[in-house]
């Protein structure tokens, strides 16, 4: 049995001012493509489906379009949960529609899906955060533990837990309940959740940048020494880098988003995985890297020139732009620099300043002209950094006003 995990789409995404839609696009239908061409039989998506509670309606269009293609009219189950950017209503809403196309929407933690029949597959039992699958084709069942993301306080009154019960210790209950219940050596058993989970002991892993936080401090971390041996494979989401943080035997993988979202993320290779599993042996998977998408690039120059030509030299990035000079940026340099290329994000201009020679303190002589004393002004809030001609026309313009 083949399953395409994935996760963290973040459908609707921008990066400051510019819009992903574009990359999006193009990366859903590298998806898809990747699905038909590796015969998957399933495909998993851990959460983070769009970037906001209330998505445009591009992000929502694209979203449909695709798990409408990825189920391949009902004969591919396609399950989604919701992650912590996602409203779980609007997640849960579509799903009786959805199951006519063979997709499982779960919004919320420890729902129940109700069993039902599609072209290629039915869902034969289900329990408060199970589902379990027949595809036609094979012999055995898939079963699959879901978590759709909740905040901790509301994790806990699904899972009817005291708040002053350790969320590790509630989750671990909670899913070793259900895989000693469902979960036997003659199907194949899936985890999938969109949570913070590390492995213990191990250094803490970094959320993404702009993302939504979902550790908040270290009490409640939730480890993957928690899930239950029955599980053969962990289909996470939330971190945006492709990571196993089980073991070869054991993967407990965030899949990584489709594309990069911050320049934090940026030279990373993006992924989904595809896991081959039967009963009662160990999974293998392989991480099948996504091309699409604009590069997100880090660079910083010098030098007016040598960054007019590497920006020319590469226009389909998008770029975080560090300018070092020993004057401020002119008016023209910014023109030129944003005319050279149409993916700058951020320009940060750097003053660097001479370390030798530190400002002095001085007396500022109020009777000198208004022109003079603006300056003697500017240099002691810029570390001696003299105006250039554009502040000073810019500040003669205000004063003649």
């Amino acid at each position: 049995m083949k399953i395409l995990h994935t996760a963290d789409w973040h459908l609707g995404k921008r990066l400051d001012s510019f819009s992903r839609m574009d990359e999006q696009l193009l990366v859903m239908e590298e998806i898809i493509q990747l699905a038909d061409q590796q015969e998957v039989d399933l495909v998993l998506i851990a959460g983070d489906l769009f970037d906001t509670f209330n998505p445009g309606v591009e992000a929502i269009e694209l979203f449909y379009k695709t798990i409408k293609r990825l189920a391949k009219n009902g004969t591919r189950p396609v399950i989604a949960i919701a992650g912590n950017h996602d409203s779980p209503n609007l997640i849960d809403a579509p799903d009786p529609l959805a199951r006519a196309s063979g997709i499982i929407l779960i919004g919320h933690p420890n729902a129940v899906v109700t069993p039902f029949t599609a072209e290629g597959f039915s869902v034969l039992r289900s329990d408060n955060g199970f589902i379990e699958l027949n595809l036609e084709g094979y012999n055995y069942p898939i079963r699959i533990l879901h978590t759709a993301y909740a905040n901790e306080v509301r994790l806990k009154q699904y899972l009817g837990e005291d708040k002053e019960v350790q969320l590790n210790k509630a989750l671990a209950e909670n899913w070793q309940k259900l895989a000693e219940t469902y979960c036997d050596e003659k199907g194949v058993n899936i985890l999938t959740a969109h949570l913070y989970m590390n492995k213990m002991g191990s250094p803490l892993i970094d959320e993404p940048d702009g993302e939504k936080p979902i550790k908040i401090g270290n009490a409640d971390l939730i480890y993957s020494e928690s899930i239950p041996a029955q599980i053969q494979y962990t289909a996470l989401g939330h971190i945006h880098g492709f990571k196993n943080i089980g073991s070869p035997e054991k993967p407990v993988v965030y899949a990584s988003s489709p594309l990069c979202y911050s320049f934090a993320e940026a030279g990373q290779t993006k992924y989904v995985s595809i896991v081959n599993a039967v009963p009662n042996t160990h999974v293998t998977f392989e991480r099948i890297a996504l091309q699409q998408g604009k590069p997100l690039v880090r660079k910083s120059f010098d030098d007016i020139d040598q960054c007019l030509t590497w920006l020319s030299e590469h226009p389909e990035t998008l770029v975080e732009l560090t300018l070092k000079s020993e004057t401020f940026l002119k008016a023209e340099d910014r023109k030129l620099i944003y005319q050279t290329h149409p993916g700058i994000v951020y320009l940060i201009p750097v003053v660097q300043h001479d370390k030798q020679n530190p400002l002095d303190a001085k007396e500022i002589n109020l009777t000198q002209d208004i022109s003079a004393l603006f300056q003697d002004y500017f240099k002691s809030k810029n570390a001696n950094q003299a105006p250039n001609d554009d502040i000073l026309n810019l500040f003669r313009e205000i004063l003649n006003s």
